[in-house]
């Protein structure tokens, strides 16, 4: 048996699955202040000591990092990086708290100019009497010689021995070059850390009270899993974790075979995605969230803070939605008028307090000089439009640079959707009318309120390593796992795959990967001869090898269909 399990910022569900068929599905108010409350509810009706001692697997997905980056609820982080010549530092600000360095590694990772211990100490000074605890220290070429990342962090844990702070080194975040993107991940993996510590630290309180003994899993950004346990370091790998799980369950409930657009329409936000020929879009080059350009590997989705729950006000005649959620619908006891309220005025949804509903509409209608049914009826149109809009540009924007999906690059491809998935709990009164604004043809799913936890829980397990060989060196560096061997001159392409298909292997049987044989695949494998004084001194060899995404099993169709 498997159990998934989806906290999202308004709802938490939840999933039994046998054999892949659902068994069981439940949802429950996520309490933010007290998600043991919520996790414990959610499962009540699931899982009893029979089951328990059933479950083979438990996996989680969460929108809690998603969510706390599109409403702008991150901690400070201190910036230290390290680029030596080209960049211009303009294109590697975060914010007044990013400093560039002296020091400088060159492609090859040697040392050109060393790092000023004075300069180093003085920010990271700076970063303590600022109570600023998240810091991030990233390096050009730091993947290939990670010496001054470590140097830097030892500077800045002799200063300050707050056991509250913590440090992201951007070696760990990816083995893939980009320096500003690189600076991006280390910032958001620190601007997230202590809230998703909090959701780590409650989930396994969760698992200690439900006296569950196996692993947990969390879902990544890619839609694979990785053990929870070791997510608490990394946790800008589950930003879109929620968006991720969304596309996972409408692979595994749908038979898609066709270019198709699919809408998780949550209680904070509505997450876009899209599919080619059936298949989830991939971002090649690394997830972007509120403009940061990341090097997480991920489903290509688009979160937009528009939801059920998102507060609704009136400025200068014109309605705003969101992205501020403050609590639940007005009619479920929150404090402000919201989307969900508007559809329970009119009829298309039953839950909560209708004249509560009606009643926080009031003020909106008197700042539109309309009844309240029309003012109800302008703020539905007004999600919808907004959502509509939204996806519109995505596929815009899809359409305008080469598409990936999790297999292979569609060359000269121009997505030309006709079939719209919704999922969520608005999925029922909003997908008629956002199929008419997009010209497709709506579909709800089945199990559509529990997508997410479907998704979640039929996930595989997903990894990726980078590997650089320097034959003059005689070097092999795996950076995101520190990892670095003396390697034989005569050192071949061949070599790299192998030790990367093996390292790989080890690593994703470490994580949970519940195939004892992955499956592995070589996305990269380039070599370049290097010459010195007229004469080849060497190779450098780059091998990039990764689990894809995808179902832990194929099935022909049932309760739940996974391709």
């Amino acid at each position: 048996m498997i159990l998934g399990i989806d906290v999202g910022g308004t709802h938490t569900d939840a999933v039994l699955i046998d054999h892949l068929r659902v068994l069981k599905k439940a949802k429950a108010l996520t309490n933010p202040e007290n998600l043991l409350s919520s996790l414990l509810e959610v499962t009540t009706e699931l899982v009893d000591e029979a089951t328990i001692d059933q479950l083979e697997r438990v996996v989680l997905s969460t929108t809690i990092s998603t969510n706390a980056i599109v409403q702008h609820k991150v901690d400070p982080v201190g910036i230290m990086a390290v680029s030596g010549p080209g960049l211009p530092p303009a294109l590697l600000q975060i914010d007044s708290n990013t400093h560039i360095l002296s020091g400088y590694l060159n492609h090859r990772g040697i040392e050109i100019a060393t790092i000023d211990q004075e300069e180093a100490s003085r920010i990271a000074s700076r970063f303590r009497s600022e109570g600023i605890r998240n810091v991030g220290i990233i390096g050009k070429f730091s993947t290939r010689n990670p010496k001054q990342e470590l140097e830097l962090r030892e500077i800045v844990r002799k200063l300050d021995h707050d056991p509250l702070q913590h440090v992201s080194l951007g070696h760990r975040m990816s083995g893939r070059l980009n320096f500003p993107r690189r600076i991006a991940t280390a910032y958001l993996n620190e601007a997230i850390f202590r809230p998703y510590q909090r959701f780590v630290t409650q989930v396994l309180r969760f698992v200690h009270t439900r006296k569950i003994t196996i692993p947990i899993y969390i879902l990544k950004a890619d839609g694979g899993t990785f053990d929870i346990a070791q997510s608490v370091e990394y946790p800008v790998q589950t930003i879109l974790s929620g968006p991720a799980a969304s596309i996972m369950g409408i692979l595994a409930t749908t038979g898609c075979g066709s270019d198709a657009i699919a809408l998780d329409i949550g209680g904070t936000t509505t997450d876009i995605a899209l599919f080619a020929a059936g298949v989830p879009l991939f971002e090649a080059f690394g997830v972007t969230i509120e403009g940061h350009r990341t090097l997480i590997r991920g489903l290509r989705t688009k979160s937009i803070g528009v939801g059920g729950d998102s507060v609704v006000r009136v400025r200068e005649g014109r309605i705003f939605i969101g992205p501020e959620r403050e609590g639940v619908a007005a009619a479920c006891g929150g404090p402000f008028p919201t989307p969900t309220d508007a559809m329970i005025v009119l009829g298309m949804t039953v839950i909560g307090d209708a004249e509560k509903a009606a009643a926080s509409l009031t003020p909106i209608a008197a700042a539109l000089n309309c009844p309240v049914v029309e003012a109800a009826r302008a703020i539905f149109d007004e999600t919808c439009r907004k959502i509509a809009g939204h996806v519109r540009a995505v596929l815009d924007e899809t359409n305008n640079r080469p598409v990936y999906t999790i297999h292979e690059m569609l060359e000269g491809k121009k997505l030309n959707p006709r079939t719209l998935y919704v999922v969520g709990g608005p999925a029922g009164p909003l997908a008629p009318e956002l199929g008419r604004l997009l010209d497709c043809e709506a579909h709800i799913p089945i199990h559509a309120e529990v997508a997410n936890a479907i998704g979640a829980a039929l996930a595989r397990t997903t990894a990726e390593m980078t590997l650089l060989a320097d034959t003059e060196r005689r070097t092999l560096t795996i950076a995101e796992e520190g990892f670095q061997t003396p390697i034989p001159p005569d050192f071949t392409m061949e070599d790299a795959i192998r030790i990367g298909r093996e390292k790989l292997r080890e690593k994703v049987l470490g994580m949970g990967a519940v195939e004892v044989e992955p499956e592995i695949e070589v996305v990269e494998a380039q070599e370049f001869n290097m010459v010195r004084d007229y004469h080849t001194s060497g190779k450098n060899i780059r091998v990039k090898v990764q689990v894809k995404p995808g179902c832990i099993a194929d099935l022909r169709r049932g309760d739940v269909l996974c391709r």
